[in-house]
């Protein structure tokens, strides 16, 4: 079985190409090869296929609208082997990925996830490095949330940007003070509020109008995971946070935002309640999972 190793501002996965959908991927699999000790290591895996087999062999249960059974479909699972809606570093590294290998020369076509169709525009894929922009769909306002750190609580906003996310903006916190909390424990939540557990970003205010786009410094403690050093969904919740702190009407009004995360920086634009994605995506390796081992997993 061949693999690809990949990330976006380092949110890094194994890419597995099996366009008809043929691999079995359990959760003990998944998270064997996501195991950092003892597989290849990575915050989760992405199997690239067509969407119509996918349908066929029982992995979704159809199709979302704006998803075509002729279009790829980004089958995404976290490092616990748990099955994901989305992931926004995901789909620029795998539409980098199809772009390198020939599969789509146009450089604008649909990614299918389970948050449904993810239009993408590739400008630049070579074999190694990428810049992708993703159309991440509507980002919807949950209410009023806390989560809570080494005992601390951090009032937040709950954003829905296809799976769920907290987001908490705090105006007193420096991007020093921020690389200094605790993230190797994961935030309290309110479970009635996200009963199939959450996304939890701790964030700066937004910095000055100049240099323009406005900026944050974020951090991520992602569910199924832990602490990654990008989550691309997370960036979108998070300038959307930031934004409506400030008075901005995610629905009405247009903003944008540069998120900086411990992996690198992505911009993120919100108009109209519609998010778009822009940021880099570098494919490492190529190789191949011994047979055995897979079995064994």
């Amino acid at each position: 079985m061949e693999f690809t190793k990949g990330h976006g501002t380092q949110n890094d996965f194994v890419i597995l190409f099996d366009p008809e959908g043929e691999l079995e991927l359990t959760e003990t699999r998944v998270a064997a090869l996501c195991d950092r000790q003892r597989g290849l290591g990575a915050d989760g895996v992405l199997r690239v296929a067509w969407a119509e087999p996918l349908v066929e062999s029982g992995v979704l249960d159809g199709l979302a609208e704006g998803i075509g059974p002729d279009d790829w479909f980004m089958d995404y699972r976290n490092a616990d082997g748990s099955v994901a809606e989305m992931c926004g570093n995901g789909v620029r590294v795998f539409a980098h990925f199809l772009a390198a290998i020939g599969a789509e020369t146009t450089g604008e076509f649909v990614v299918g996830t389970r948050a449904g169709a993810r239009p993408v525009t590739v400008h630049a894929a070579d074999p190694v490095r990428g810049e992708v922009t993703v159309g991440m769909g509507r980002v919807r306002e949950l209410g009023a949330s806390t989560a809570t750190i080494g005992g601390w609580a951090y009032p937040g906003i709950g954003i829905d940007v296809g799976n769920p996310h907290l987001a908490c903006v705090d105006p007193g916190l420096t991007a020093e003070a921020l690389a200094k909390l605790d993230l190797t424990v994961a935030p309290g939540y309110q479970p009635e509020m996200f009963p199939h557990g959450v996304n939890v970003e701790i964030l700066t205010a937004l910095g000055d109008a100049w240099p323009t786009p406005r900026a944050v410094d974020m951090r991520v403690y992602e569910r199924g995971v832990g602490e990654t050093r990008s989550c691309g969904t997370g960036t979108v919740a998070a300038a959307a946070a930031a934004l409506a702190q400030e008075g901005f009407s995610i629905a009405n009004d247009t903003g944008e935002v540069l998120v900086r995360v411990p992996g690198g920086e992505v911009t993120v634009c919100i108009a109209q309640g519609e998010a778009t994605l822009r940021g880099p995506s570098e494919l490492v390796a190529s190789g191949r999972v011994a047979r055995d081992w897979w079995d064994a997993a």
